[in-house]
C-alpha cells in the first residue's frame, strides 16, 4: 500500500512546485472566506477537500501537457505507516497544498505536515485511536478523506468520532470535541468543509451499524456545538429535534427508531456562499431492505439535503432512491456550478451518485433539471420528471429469492473525487459500469442493539445478503445466480470522445472507469482536447 502514497505526495509536489513558480515567493497569507470562495482560480494551492466550496476540482495550471508529461518524475517520497496487519488500512485523502506545506492525513487519523520542496516532515500528530476496540466499528476501511484548513488551523476528523484542531504550524492541538458518542458504533471517515464565518460542517459514518444519521456544525475557534440535523427521525413518542423530523416520520414504518434508521453522512457536501446553503448526500437506510425495515420513503435516507449554513434548518431536499433497498447511498461529491439553461444563467447541483443516474437541480428551490443514466443501469427504467421519482423496476425489489442488479453497492460511483472543467463543459467521473449484484432478504433477521458499551464490538445490521462484482458478502452471500434482471438502461454516454456540439443545458458525462485515474481514483486527467487525453 505504500506506493499509493507515495503517488499522493509526488502529485502534491507537482502542484505545489508549479504553484511556487507562478507566485514567485508571494507572502502567506491565512486560508479565509476569500480564498475559499475563489479556491483554485489561479492553481497556486489545493486548499480544501473540492479545492473550492463549489468543489470543481478544477485547476487551470497548465504546464504539464500531453508534450512533457513524459518527463515527470519523482521528486521526492514519504512514507505514511498503514495499520499492521489490517488489510482494510487505505490512503484515500485529498492533501492539501498550502504556503509551501502539504498536509494529509493517514490510517487511524494522523495528520501529517510536510515541506513541499523537500519532502521533510514539519510535524505529525497521532490521536491515539483504540485500535482495538473501533476496528470492529469501521466498516469499509480504516480512512479518513481529508481534513480543512481555516484561519491557521488544521481541522481534521477522527475516525473514532471526534474532531479536532491543530496549529497549522506547529501541530499543537487547540481543541478537540467529541462529534458522536463512543458507546455506539458511529466512525468518522469523511473530510469537514469549513463555509463562511468559520463554521466547520462534519457528517457520521456507520449506516451498517444501527446508527442514527446526522450532520453538524461546530465553530472554528473553539470546538463549540453550533446545530445539528439529524437525517432520521427519532421514537415518535418524544418530542422530535426540529420540525421538519415529524413530517419525515410519516416516512418510516414499525419500529425503525430502534434499529437506529442509517442515513449517514460519511462524504459529499458543497456550498453556496451566496444563499448560505449547505448541500448534503446521505446515505440508504437501515437496515438494508425495506423486509427487514418496513415499508416507506425513509426521509431523509437518499436525499440531497440543502440546509442554512447560519442555522441548519431545512431549505429543501430531492430524494434519489425512496424506499432504498440497494445500498445506494447518495453520497457521492456534490458539484456546484452556473450552467446556462434555456437562455439563462441557472446555478445547479449536480450529482452522480451510487444509483447510475446523472442528476442536475436547481441550488435554490431544488427543482429537478434532468437525470440521466451514466452507467449501466437495471433496477429503474428512468427518472420520472414530473415527480421527480425513479421508475423502480418491480423485479428489483427483492425479497427472500435473489435478483441481481446493476449497479450493485459499488456504483456507479462512490466517493471517489469527480470534477469539472468550465472550459469544456465536462465532467470526469471515476465509475464503474457493469457491475451486477445479487440481493436477498435474510428471513432471519432481528435488530442488533444500538448501545454496544466504550468497548463494545461493532456488528453489522444490514438484513441483507449480497455478492458479485467483486464486492464482500453481508450476513453471507446471496445466490449470484438468481433471478437476472436484463438491463434496462444503457450509459447515457459511452467511453470515447462526447459530441462536440453538446448543449448547454447540462455538462457532457465522461465516465473515466480507472482510466487517467490517479491515486484512488483522484481525476489527474490533463488539459489536452476536449476528452482530456494525455
Amino acid at each position: 500500500m505504500k506506493p499509493m502514497f507515495r503517488a499522493l505526495a509526488a502529485f502534491g509536489v507537482a502542484l505545489a512546485g508549479l504553484a511556487q513558480a507562478q507566485t514567485g515567493g508571494s507572502s502567506p497569507r491565512q486560508v479565509d472566506d476569500e480564498l475559499l470562495r475563489e479556491g483554485s482560480r489561479t492553481g497556486e494551492e489545493w486548499i480544501s477537500y473540492g479545492v473550492n466550496w463549489f468543489e470543481q476540482r478544477y485547476s487551470p495550471l497548465s504546464q504539464i501537457n500531453a508534450s512533457n508529461v513524459n518527463r515527470l518524475g519523482l521528486a521526492w517520497s514519504y512514507d505514511i505507516p498503514l495499520a499492521p496487519g489490517n488489510p482494510q488500512a487505505h490512503q484515500e485523502a485529498t492533501p492539501l497544498v498550502f504556503n509551501g506545506v502539504l498536509y494529509s492525513i493517514g490510517p487511524w487519523s494522523v495528520v501529517y505536515a510536510v515541506d513541499v520542496r523537500t519532502g521533510k516532515e514539519i510535524w505529525h500528530q497521532d490521536p491515539d485511536v483504540n485500535q482495538q476496540v473501533w476496528q470492529s466499528r469501521i466498516c469499509c476501511g480504516v480512512v479518513n478523506r481529508g481534513i480543512a484548513l481555516y484561519h491557521g488551523e488544521v481541522i481534521a476528523p477522527v475516525v473514532d468520532g471526534r474532531l479536532r484542531a491543530y496549529d497549522a504550524a506547529t501541530g499543537k492541538v487547540l481543541w478537540e470535541t467529541r462529534v458522536s458518542p463512543a458507546t455506539q458504533a458511529y466512525t468518522i471517515t469523511m473530510a469537514p468543509r469549513v463555509i463562511k464565518g468559520g463554521r466547520v460542517i462534519i457528517g457520521v459514518s456507520g449506516g451498517e451499524y444501527g446508527i442514527r444519521g446526522f450532520f453538524s456544525a461546530y465553530d472554528v475557534q473553539s470546538g463549540k456545538l453550533l446545530w445539528r440535523f439529524y437525517t432520521v427521525p427519532g421514537d415518535p413518542s418524544k418530542p422530535f429535534e426540529h420540525p421538519d423530523l415529524e413530517a419525515a416520520a410519516k416516512t418510516w414504518s414499525g419500529e425503525w427508531y430502534k434499529m437506529g434508521g442509517g442515513a449517514a453522512v460519511w462524504n459529499g457536501m458543497a456550498y453556496d456562499p451566496d444563499s448560505d446553503i449547505v448541500y448534503v448526500g446521505t446515505g440508504q437506510p437501515g437496515p438494508w431492505t425495506e423486509v427487514s425495515r418496513g415499508a416507506g420513503d425513509n426521509l431523509y435516507a437518499n436525499c440531497i439535503v440543502a440546509v442554512r449554513g447560519a442555522t441548519g434548518k431545512l431549505v429543501w431536499y430531492y430524494q434519489e432512491v425512496p424506499g432504498d433497498d440497494w445500498d445506494y447511498d447518495s453520497i457521492a461529491d456534490l458539484m456546484l456550478a452556473d450552467l446556462t439553461i434555456d437562455g439563462r444563467s441557472r446555478r445547479v447541483v449536480m450529482h452522480a451518485p451510487k444509483d447510475g443516474f446523472f442528476y442536475v437541480l436547481d441550488s435554490i428551490t431544488g427543482e429537478l433539471i434532468s437525470a440521466d443514466p451514466f452507467t449501466k443501469v437495471n433496477w429503474a427504467t428512468g427518472i420520472d420528471r414530473k415527480t421527480g421519482r425513479p421508475v423502480v423496476n418491480p423485479v428489483a425489489r427483492y425479497g427472500t429469492t435473489a435478483v441481481r442488479v446493476m449497479p450493485g453497492p459499488a456504483g456507479g460511483h462512490v466517493w471517489a473525487p469527480w470534477s469539472y472543467n468550465p472550459l469544456t463543459g465536462l465532467v470526469y467521473i471515476p465509475g464503474t459500469s457493469g457491475t451486477t449484484y445479487s440481493y436477498q432478504a435474510n428471513p432471519n433477521y432481528a435488530p442488533l442493539p444500538t448501545e454496544i458499551g466504550p468497548t463494545g464490538r461493532g456488528q453489522m445490521n444490514m438484513g441483507t445478503a449480497f455478492g458479485g462484482g467483486g464486492g464482500r458478502g453481508g450476513a453471507g452471500r446471496g445466490n449470484a445466480g438468481a433471478g437476472a434482471l436484463p438491463p434496462a438502461v444503457a450509459a447515457a454516454t459511452p467511453n470515447g470522445a462526447p459530441p462536440s456540439n453538446a448543449p448547454e443545458a447540462a455538462p457532457v458525462v465522461v465516465p473515466s472507469e480507472g482510466t487517467n485515474a490517479g491515486p484512488s481514483n483522484l481525476p489527474t486527467i490533463g488539459p489536452d482536447g476536449p476528452t482530456g487525453n494525455v
